[in-house]
């Protein structure tokens, strides 16, 4: 159904003179579309769309009986209209874009309209880059939110913390087990198929339950692994945080001693 609906939107826009472009991307582009894929798709157009609600709103309109629309700065990139459409029903998050803005990119797209070769000709003349995770970022941050969930696990606030938990698993550990495995570091998605045996129990032995017993032991895991991937990922060049480290492992151990 995704295919139908990208074909249906590819013959709506033709006769569009504002369209330069549609491209799509996502599982599109690794044949891993399934019955549980969404559509991402890119829509180039001659003026800048994506600063006005009502043409995005405009344009989803065109393509199908949408039934939820809403653009998503919750995922900061308020350009994309995150799409809910009916007969079938089917999530597509359509990306509003001018032909400068099409070069700045985290994948190269598969075009579907093309006027003049004009998306194709930027696909080959510039580079995607996915985002990496800043290493440093990473280490000047860890042990201030290990002493955070702490301080929740101590209060009583266990709910907080296993939030906190899925948290740090988007942001630290799914991208530097995927980056460990080979593969782009897109937080936790298809961990369970695309990383070995042994990492993805490391990363679920950080998956607690309700409980500071739980919590705690979920905690000292997630140290553990944070230390092993320090090992195998980061440089030389990356400073450690000795000294929060340490105040840290002991404010652990005093908060253990108190269950």
């Amino acid at each position: 159904m995704q295919q139908t609906f990208a074909l249906k939107a590819t013959n709506t826009f033709k006769s569009d003179e504002l369209v330069i472009g549609l491209a799509v991307g996502g599982s599109w582009l690794s044949n891993e579309i399934d019955e549980y894929s969404d559509l991402d798709l890119i829509l180039v157009t001659k003026e800048k769309v994506s600063t006005n609600l009502a043409k995005m709103l405009a344009y989803a309109n065109r393509l199908g009986d949408l039934i939820s629309a809403f653009t998503g700065e919750h995922v900061g990139e308020p350009r994309v209209l995150i799409c809910l459409f009916d007969n079938p029903l089917l999530h597509v998050d359509i990306k509003f874009l001018t032909l400068d803005e099409f070069g700045q990119r985290v994948e190269n797209p598969m075009p579907l309209l093309d006027r003049d070769g004009q998306l194709q000709q930027i696909i080959d003349q510039t580079k995607a880059q996915f985002p990496y995770p800043d290493y440093q970022w990473i280490e000047d941050r860890f042990w201030t939110w290990m002493h955070y969930a702490l301080l929740k696990i101590g209060r009583g606030e266990y709910l907080e913390a296993l939030d906190f938990f899925g948290f740090l698993r988007m942001v630290v550990f799914g991208p530097l087990l995927h980056i460990k495995n080979k593969n782009l570091p897109r937080g936790v998605r298809k961990v369970e198929t695309q990383l070995n045996t042994e990492d993805f129990n490391l990363l679920t032995s950080t998956i607690a339950n309700y409980g500071k017993t739980s919590l705690i032991v979920s905690l000292e895991n997630s140290i553990g692994l944070y230390k092993q991937l320090r090992i195998d990922l980061f440089g030389s060049d990356i400073k450690q945080n000795e000294k929060a480290e340490a105040a840290v492992m002991q404010y652990l151990a005093t908060i253990k001693r108190s269950t």
